[in-house]
């Protein structure tokens, strides 16, 4: 059985997590605040997991209404 496969979603600061989480709850997207991975950046920040199938929805619902940095399909 293949792993589920997650993307997640970069931002360039704190507040603009908190401004994605609203607008992904209020659209009813299943995410989740994880530490952005390892293997992406050295920062110690956060970032927002979400399906991978749900890729080109959540990017739909955050473009112009929060700015994001890049998606990274795990």
């Amino acid at each position: 059985m293949e792993a589920p496969r997650y993307c997640v979603f970069l931002f360039p600061s704190m507040s603009h997590v908190m401004k994605a989480e609203k607008i992904l709850k209020a659209g009813e997207v299943v995410y989740k605040v994880i530490p952005i991975p390892r293997q992406i950046s050295s920062d110690c920040g956060v970032c927002l997991r979400v399906e991978a199938e749900q890729k080109d929805a959540v990017s739909g619902l955050l473009d112009g209404r929060v700015t994001w940095e890049q998606a990274v399909t795990l």
